[in-house]
């Protein structure tokens, strides 16, 4: 007997949110974000200042969070400018904003 596998289909909105978790699953890069948050953008020079690591473990932070789309760049040599994306940090919460918000009926008692 030949099983035939099941695809699953997931929503634009569901991968988005599985792309923005999975960037959000680092203390550094939640750190890197709040100190983005707070100051209008940073130098990728700033960042190491700020928080104690190589330079090269911040970059691959970075990276993370600039393929989630939640932070931007700016190359400027030698420097390279980062701060908050304000369209993908709303959709970001828009989205995580609803799916916390609980339905009454899918709560255990």
């Amino acid at each position: 007997m030949q099983r035939t596998l099941s695809v699953i289909e997931y929503s634009v909105d569901e991968e988005a949110m599985a792309a923005i978790a999975k960037a959000l699953g680092h203390p550094v890069r939640l750190k890197i974000l709040k100190l983005l948050a707070t100051h209008e953008c940073c130098f990728t020079g700033e960042l190491r200042e700020l928080i104690p690591m190589a330079q090269s473990t911040i970059s691959q932070h970075l990276k993370a969070l600039l393929e989630a789309g939640l932070i931007q760049g700016e190359i400027n040599p030698p420097k390279v400018r980062y701060c908050i994306n304000p369209e993908r940090w709303l959709k970001a919460s828009a989205l995580f904003g609803k799916f916390f918000i609980p339905d009454k009926r899918s709560l255990c008692d």
